[in-house]
C-alpha cells in the first residue's frame, strides 16, 4: 500500500481543491534505456542562428513546446533535464510543426526524446497546465519571461507545461544525450549553468504542493 508525504510551500491555501497538488513518483520507479542518436541540425551558434532567420523566412513565429517533468530522490523535488554535449542542459520539446498543437506537438517531442514510440500517437504522457511563456525578440538576443509591449513581430515563443508522469515508465533516451534528475535547489537562480528559463522552473513550481509517493 502506497502513503504519501505532502510539502506545502505556505499554509494559507487556496481553495483549490487540491488542484495544486503536484504528485511525485521515486526516481527509482522508472526505468533508462537508449536508443539511435539524433542527428545534430547545427555545428554551431552561428549555424543554429542561420537556420532559425531561415524558417522565419518560410513559416513566421516559431513556437517551442517544453515539458518539466518532476520526480523525487532523497525526499526532494528533482527535473529531469536532458545534457547536450556533456556541456549545456534543456528541457524535452521542441519546434511545433505548422499547424501542430501544443499538446500533440509537446506529446510528439516527448516521445522523440524520451520514448521509444517516435511520433506520440500511442503515447501516454499527461500534459497539464501551462505554467510559463518566454519570447524571443531577435534571433540572437535572450528570451524574456514576458511580451515586450513594443515587441510587434516577435521571433519566438517558448511555452513551458508541466507533465504528469505515472507511477512507473522507460525512458528511452538518444544515444547522444544524457537525462539527468536535477534537484530544484541546485537550479534556484543558478541561470550560469541551466540559462534563465530552466533556472526560473523553481519560481514557476512555488504555487504547487508537492505530495512525494512513497512505496
Amino acid at each position: 500500500m502506497e502513503n504519501g508525504e505532502t510539502f506545502h510551500c505556505n499554509d494559507s491555501g487556496d481553495g483549490g481543491g487540491g488542484s495544486n497538488v503536484v504528485e511525485i513518483y521515486p526516481l527509482s520507479r522508472y526505468f533508462f534505456g537508449s536508443k539511435d542518436a539524433i542527428p545534430d541540425k547545427d555545428d554551431c551558434l552561428a549555424d543554429r542562428i542561420q537556420r532559425m532567420k531561415a524558417n522565419y523566412a518560410a513559416r513566421g513565429m516559431r513556437t517551442c513546446v517544453h515539458g518539466i517533468l518532476l520526480v523525487e530522490l532523497f525526499q526532494h523535488p528533482h527535473v529531469l533535464l536532458l545534457q547536450v554535449r556533456n556541456s549545456f542542459f534543456k528541457l524535452p520539446g521542441g519546434r511545433l510543426r505548422s499547424g501542430e498543437s501544443d499538446v500533440e506537438g509537446l506529446k510528439r517531442k516527448l516521445s522523440r526524446k524520451l520514448s521509444s514510440e517516435e511520433n506520440g500517437t500511442n503515447d501516454d504522457w499527461q500534459i497539464d497546465e501551462l505554467i510559463g511563456m518566454w519570447w524571443r525578440s531577435d534571433f540572437e538576443t535572450l528570451r524574456f519571461p514576458y511580451l515586450p509591449p513594443n515587441l510587434r513581430r516577435p521571433k519566438e515563443c517558448t511555452k513551458l507545461f508541466l507533465v504528469k508522469l505515472p507511477m512507473t515508465r522507460h525512458f528511452i533516451v538518444p544515444r547522444n544525450l544524457k537525462l539527468l534528475a536535477v534537484p530544484l535547489c541546485q537550479l534556484h537562480d543558478n541561470s550560469e549553468t541551466y540559462g534563465p528559463i530552466i533556472s526560473g522552473i523553481p519560481q514557476l513550481l512555488s504555487k504547487f504542493s508537492f505530495n512525494i509517493i512513497q512505496d
